[in-house]
Formats: C-alpha cells, structure tokens, sequence
C-alpha cells in the first residue's frame, strides 16, 4: 500500500513523504494512529498544494531576513558602562545585553540566542559581532562599548 505519512516515522520517512508499505502494517499501525493516510489522487494533489504553499512561504521568509540583514549590516549600537583604568569593563558584555541594546536603540528584536560571540566582551571599543538571522543568512552589527 502507497501511504503519505502525516508525521516522522523512525526508518520509514519524514513528514509528507510517499512511501510504499505493506498493507497490515498501514492498516494496523500507522494509519490507527495517525501518522499516515492512504495515498489517493486527492490526498497526493493536497499534498502537493501544501508543498507549494510552504515553498512560498519559505520564499518570503528568506526575502524578509536578508532586508533585515542589509538594515542591520548599517546599524551601531551604543551601549555606556563602567569600566577600570585600560578600558577594562566591570563584568562584561553578553549576547543578551546586545539584544537588549538593539531592542531599545533601533527597534529591533532579536532573540539572544541568535548573536554570535566567541567571548564576552571586556574591553571599551568597537566589535563586529555576528548575527544568525535565517539558516542561510547572517549579519555583522557593530558593536560600540564606551565608559
């Protein structure tokens, strides 16, 4: 029997793949269960419509995060704090105090977790600091720490 499986199915196949299995085992199991329907014409050319439907969709997403890299490639942000004699801060500057920064500064919100650092910074001046917008697409944001 030729199943479109609605769910992962471990060894089987990913979601909205068609696959051929043996016909207790799509009417016993999978099927019952909800991780599979039977491949008629109408279920494949419903398949094949959502297919395109999250193409398009992944189409839009990727255009709206590479405008959003080409404004933030432009952007600075600024952030004060206290620091000792060399310019060596107090503590330091994580991801998320970037975020924060971006947020209040330029109206811009991006989780933290999508800054790439290596380490903190400690030290007054300028960073390029790397953010990982969409799979395929980062930015550079300059960072600018004064006392």
């Amino acid at each position: 029997m030729i199943v479109i499986l609605l769910k992962d199915v471990k060894g089987l196949g990913k979601t909205g793949e068609v696959v051929k299995v043996s016909d207790g085992y799509a009417r016993n199991m999978l099927i019952p269960k909800g991780t599979a329907t039977e491949a008629t014409e109408g279920n494949v050319r419903n398949l094949e419509k959502q297919k395109a439907i999250q193409a398009e969709n992944k189409k839009k997403e990727l255009a709206e995060a590479n405008a959003l890299a080409d404004r933030i490639k432009e952007l600075t942000v600024v952030i004060k704090t206290k620091s000792g004699e060399g310019g060596k801060l107090f503590g330091s500057i994580t991801s998320k105090d970037i975020a924060d920064a971006l947020s209040s500064q330029h109206k811009i919100d991006i989780d933290k977790r999508k800054f790439i650092l290596d380490n903190p910074i400690k030290h007054i001046g300028t960073f390029s600091v790397e953010i990982k917008i969409y799979p395929e697409v980062t930015a550079k944001l300059n960072v600018t720490v004064s006392a």
